[in-house]
């Protein structure tokens, strides 16, 4: 079984309000706890979830968000001075957000190809493959 990076848009998504993505999401997650899809993910993942929720007031959110990441993600990444290096060579390779190039040079350098997310742009990255939940 390949090893998938969980982006924190799932996790929001699941707990969030009504949306369209919310139940494919929760899919997701359905599927990670039943052992059919391994997830990790790394610390730039829990400072976003910990940066919306709190910003938001939602504190308890970003607590359970967090323990949720903690209990389904195996292994937890830190974001290193190499992937940083990487980060930036995406940068200006391709149109992305800073923490989603973070996210994808720590993929690469650890040899993760696959990606849960909702963010397409992660599509333009050719080494990485983008499942849609």
């Amino acid at each position: 079984m390949s090893l998938h990076f969980l982006d924190s848009n799932i996790l929001m998504y699941s707990l969030g309000s009504s949306h369209s993505l919310k139940a494919p999401c929760m899919k997701i997650l359905e599927k990670i706890r039943s052992s059919k899809i391994q997830v990790c993910t790394n610390t730039e993942v829990f400072q976003e979830i910990l940066y919306r929720y709190y910003s938001l007031d939602k504190k308890e959110l970003a607590h359970q968000a967090c323990k949720l990441l903690e209990d389904i993600t195996d292994p937890i990444l830190s974001v290193s001075q190499e992937d940083i290096t990487k980060a930036i060579a995406l940068l200006k390779q391709y149109t992305i957000n800073v923490r989603d190039a973070v996210h994808a040079a720590t993929m690469l350098n650890n040899d993760i190809r696959h990606i849960i997310s909702t963010d397409t742009h992660f599509d333009q990255i050719p080494e990485i493959k983008r499942i849609q939940p």
